[in-house]
């Protein structure tokens, strides 16, 4: 999942996501295939996490530690 964050003035209601109410300057989760659908709105939205970008965090994380 992308991460983006809306910038708009007041809360808005995003049917999208479940009708959640998404309030100024809060971060949601978007499902990646929609990502862009977002982002295109630079007005209202700003990219926090772009799609894929926390999978390879998560799989860093998970990698095995050499031992020295």
């Amino acid at each position: 999942m992308a991460r983006v964050r809306f910038i708009g003035p007041e809360p808005v209601t995003v049917p999208e996501l479940g009708s959640r109410v998404v309030e100024p300057d809060e971060v949601v989760e978007v499902p990646d295939e929609r990502f862009e659908g977002y982002v295109c709105q630079p007005g209202t939205w700003e990219s926090v996490e772009e799609p894929g970008k926390a999978a390879a965090k998560k799989t860093a994380a998970k990698a095995p530690q050499k031992e020295g």
